[in-house]
């Protein structure tokens, strides 16, 4: 992920570049439009009347299909306004024009500027240019080095900048075939609004998936007591639907008021989609990425495989969701040919345990035709992260730079891969299956449990989205 940061902070100088470049080596003409739809006025009756001289002058009007163009051209920096009449005396536009100091005029009337369209590509290359980037890099991240946070980001808001970059396409093009029906001010207003745009577009996916999480919920019910945990898919359903449902009265809903009330009722809307938007871009990539790490097969030809413990049975024997993780450690050594991986059963003794993890599952490795020389318990460790700690320190023991592989239950595999990593120890997952009932729900605490551990980067994201999309909202509107 720093090679895609880094590609995308070069990309931005270079666009950044070449829109100061075009506008140092052209012509600081601004060519601004007065409506006439329906008029019979004609460019050579019309009277122009600055109320400051010498801050713009302009040339000869020339009539566009209900428009009158008037090229403007930049003399002193300053404000003015720009008074146009009839013949007859009859107003007919007023125009507010300001020119900077590197002789770039900027329509307040329009929102438009001197080499607006050249920004509008700029920005367009660089959201679809950003969405590539960042799909490169998800696709690229294989191996141990999958299981990241940056794996998220990148699944999560690749989709976020391409949907961003449709839109700037579509705004592109709009205003550069019908610069003035589609004025800068349009293209502002759907820019600060590009979180909007994104949930309008995710809109179906995020209504199957609340189905779908709802469904699967009740089935839990069904087969499971109640507990909080066990309605969290419930609880994430409501949410997402309720949620996006304030976002849509909130942006269908007509304002009267001031421009100033206007531009902070706007910001309040595009704020809210924002933060909205973050945490979608965040399921969807977790939903990618925990996907796809449940159902990858490693290669079958690992030194060492890892099966991570959960809770067994007071007589000894093994859950299913155990058995399973073991059965699925088994079904990977026995596909390998030549020399066997030695199988490290990983866990603790709890407090209502006769034994610890590790050695139950030794036990059911033993019944099942495992030699007792291929198996190596860890049996310290109390959660996933001690797990990958403590497993990694009795592997570098025996061998240097071995290939590890971990075994555990397929909702789980991502989650446990990210700590892997922070342990510093290389492995790749694969997951056993789980009832379809409880998948979901499971997959949903591993996911909320993913962001918990990263509060602080998670809100200081957040905060730069926000700040980026409010502040656009509340200057431009």
């Amino acid at each position: 992920m720093k090679k895609a940061a880094v590609q995308i902070s070069v990309l931005a100088v270079i666009l950044l570049l070449v829109c100061v470049g075009y506008r140092l080596c052209t012509e600081n003409m601004y060519m601004a439009g007065i409506a006439v739809h329906g008029s019979d006025i004609r460019p050579e009756d019309l009277r122009f009347s600055e109320e400051t001289p010498n801050v713009i002058s302009h040339g000869s009007p020339q009539r566009r299909s209900g428009w009158i163009r008037v090229p403007i051209f930049p003399v002193h920096p300053g404000n003015t306004y720009l008074d146009v009449s009839d013949d007859m005396g009859h107003d007919v536009a007023l125009m507010r024009f300001r020119v900077g100091w590197f002789g770039t005029i900027y329509d307040a009337s329009t929102g438009g500027f001197t080499g607006d369209f050249v920004v509008l590509a700029a920005f367009t290359a660089f959201c679809l240019s950003v969405a590539v980037i960042m799909y490169r890099a998800f696709r690229g991240a294989t191996g141990p080095a999958f299981y990241a946070y940056s794996t998220i980001y990148a699944a999560g808001f690749s989709l976020f900048a391409l949907v961003t970059g449709i839109t700037m396409l579509i705004i592109s093009i709009r205003h550069f075939l019908t610069p003035y029906d589609f004025a800068m001010m349009n293209a502002y207003g759907a820019i600060s609004s590009a979180s909007w745009h994104f949930m309008l577009a995710t809109s179906p996916f995020l209504l199957v998936f609340a189905i779908a999480m709802a469904i699967s919920n009740i089935a839990l019910l069904r087969h499971e007591r109640f507990r909080i945990q066990n309605v969290m898919g419930i609880g994430i359903a409501v949410a997402l639907v309720l949620g996006w449902g304030l976002a849509f009265i909130l942006h269908s809903r007509d304002f009267s008021g001031s421009d100033w009330e206007g531009r902070l009722w706007r910001t309040v809307c595009n704020v809210y989609s924002t933060v909205f938007a973050y945490f979608e871009c965040m399921l969807i990539g977790a939903v990618i990425c925990g996907t796809m790490a449940a159902k990858h097969k490693p290669d079958a030809d690992a030194d060492y495989i890892l099966i991570l413990g959960c809770r067994f049975r007071n007589d000894g024997t093994l859950t299913p969701l155990l058995r399973g993780r073991v059965d699925r450690a088994m079904e990977y050594w026995r596909s390998q040919t030549g020399r066997k991986a030695v199988l490290v059963p990983s866990g603790g003794q709890g407090p209502d345990e006769p034994i610890p993890e590790a050695e139950a599952m030794r036990r059911y490795l033993c019944e099942q035709g495992v030699p007792g020389e291929r198996i190596m318990t860890e049996d310290r460790s109390k959660n996933t992260f001690q797990n990958m700690e403590y497993s990694k320190k009795l592997i570098d023991a025996r061998t240097h730079a071995a290939k590890v592989v971990y075994a555990t239950t397929n909702y789980h595999v991502f989650r446990s891969g990210v700590w892997a990593s922070l342990a510093g120890l290389p492995a790749e997952g694969m997951g056993s299956r789980t009832k379809w009932w409880y998948w979901p729900n499971a997959f949903m605490r591993e996911c909320a449990g993913l962001l918990m551990n990263r509060i602080p980067q998670e809100l200081l994201l957040l905060a730069a989205m926000i700040v980026f999309f409010g502040v656009l909202s509340m200057a431009l509107g």
